[in-house]
């Protein structure tokens, strides 16, 4: 399987409560558990997307602690684990960076927990992964979800991941693990 895959986690703009625009925090569970993840599953970059200069800069704190500190001796599968994570302001400025990367722009996939109209299955996504040639970009949503404006712009609209009970309220951080292994499992 070609390393064509990103993994996009959204903190700006996201939905809150009452269906308004806003920025969500940055939590340190996010960054090393989903970089953990991507690393695993050979994702070429984890992009965490946040408009916050003050996230930002805590964000950068942790990152250089771990990949320059004291962190990067004493755990170095972290070290390896964050290598392919990258801090980016807006999602625009991640397509353009897998633009640079990969000489075309990535195709782009909407995730929610939420069932829509004209969804595609996991199955069917990973064929598609499978078979395209362009980069493919998953996006990942925080707080209440991504918003529509959001959607529009995708190739794709991942189907929800769904239990067989009422209850569906998984953290971004299992999401994204399961989805990945749904998608490509042991195929990398």
């Amino acid at each position: 399987m070609l390393n064509k895959l990103y993994v996009g986690l959204v903190h700006y703009p996201v939905l809150g409560r009452e269906g308004q625009i806003i920025s969500t925090a940055v939590t340190n569970f996010d960054v090393h558990d989903i970089s953990r993840t991507c690393r695993t599953y050979n994702i070429k970059k984890f992009f965490l997307i946040s408009n916050l200069p003050a996230q930002r800069k805590i964000v950068n704190k942790v990152i250089d602690y771990w990949r320059d500190g004291f962190g990067s001796g004493y755990n170095p599968n972290r070290k390896d684990a964050l290598s392919v994570f990258e801090l980016k302001s807006y999602m625009e400025d991640a397509i353009e960076e897998i633009e640079k990367i990969e000489g075309q722009k990535p195709l782009i996939v909407f995730t929610s927990a939420k069932p829509r109209d004209k969804e595609i299955s996991f199955e069917e996504m990973s064929e598609e992964i499978e078979k395209r040639q362009e980069p493919i970009l998953i996006l990942y949503g925080t707080g209440w979800g991504m918003p529509e404006e959001i959607r529009k712009i995708c190739d794709y609209d991942l189907a929800p991941i769904r239990g067989k009970f009422d209850f569906n309220h998984l953290s971004v951080r299992a999401a994204v693990a399961i989805s990945l292994d749904r998608l490509i499992g042991e195929k990398i």
